[in-house]
Order: C-alpha cells, then sequence, then structure tokens
C-alpha cells in the first residue's frame, strides 16, 4: 500500500500589492490564483537576477577559461573519437 507523503507547508506572508485595473480585471475573468502568480513570476525574477549576479561576479574567470580553451583546446581533444 502506498502512502501519502505530506510535503512540510512553507509559511506565507500576507502583503499588499497596487495592480493595473485592467490587468486585474483580466485575472478575475480568467480565475486565475494571483498568489500562485505572484510567486511564480517572483522566483523567476529572483532566479535571472541571481543568474546575472552569478555571471558578473564570475566573467573575469569564464573569459579566462575560454581564452585558455580557444589557445590550447580541451584536455580530451587527443582522446576523443569523434
Amino acid at each position: 500500500m502506498l502512502t501519502r507523503t505530506v510535503a512540510p507547508r512553507r509559511r506565507k506572508k500576507a502583503t499588499k500589492l497596487n495592480v493595473d485595473d485592467n490587468l486585474l480585471d483580466q485575472a478575475r475573468r480568467l480565475k486565475l490564483n494571483l498568489s500562485q502568480v505572484f510567486e511564480t513570476g517572483l522566483a523567476e525574477a529572483i532566479r535571472q537576477c541571481q543568474r546575472e549576479e552569478w555571471l558578473s561576479k564570475n566573467r573575469a574567470a569564464l573569459d579566462a577559461y575560454n581564452e585558455h580553451v580557444e589557445e590550447h583546446g580541451v584536455f580530451s581533444d587527443g582522446l576523443r573519437s569523434f
């Protein structure tokens, strides 16, 4: 018999947002879950910002590695059969 695993619920915090009237009307007409839409969009925006920060922080190392590969190739160049 399979047992159902219950994931721990994350705490949520109420917040106030200002939204364009037309967007809100359309969302209500479409019966969108505004909390879920907001959380999904916010999570994506956070991931994008973190990605940009990481790339910015590591740009010098990435450029140096790419330059090294262009000049010297990669370690497996002589080992691959394709």
